[in-house]
């Protein structure tokens, strides 16, 4: 009972918020109102699977100053991509689940929406048979022997 004096005080406290409270609007706004600083940042793609990101440098493409767009893959492209597609008996599903993409990229690349890259696109000639990027367009990939 030594430690028991009349002169001292003893302070008792809460403990501090934890991480999620911490974050939350409420929380936020307080600080705010208090006069502290509060640094705030949004996350980028952070529920989403982004396995192929645009590769062509952003920063360059922001310094040019009379073509401000990415080439795009060509009707011709689309339209072999979509031919081997059917010939093979497939829908935009079925082709995207065999080559682990999503529906949409190879809608994108049917309609001449998609900024070419070589890894879906070799994907897509491996699962259809077809060369459609290179200058055989068209042509059969693996053709049968004679």
């Amino acid at each position: 009972m030594a430690e028991s004096d009349w002169d001292t005080v003893t302070v008792l406290r809460k403990k501090g918020p934890t991480a999620a409270q911490a974050k939350s609007k409420q929380a936020i706004l307080a600080a705010q109102r208090r006069g502290e600083d509060v640094e705030t940042s949004k996350k980028w793609a952070a529920g989403q699977n982004k396995q192929h990101s645009i590769t062509k440098n952003t920063a360059k493409l922001d310094r040019e100053t009379e073509e401000l767009h990415h080439d795009r893959v060509t009707l011709e492209v689309g339209k072999v991509i979509q031919q081997g597609r059917q010939g093979k008996g497939l829908t935009q599903k079925d082709l995207a689940t065999k080559i682990n993409e999503k529906p949409q990229v190879i809608a994108d690349y049917e309609s001449g929406r998609a900024i070419p890259n070589n890894q879906v696109l070799g994907k897509i000639e491996r699962a259809i048979g077809v060369e459609a990027s290179s200058g055989g367009r068209g042509a059969h990939r693996f053709p049968a022997p004679p």
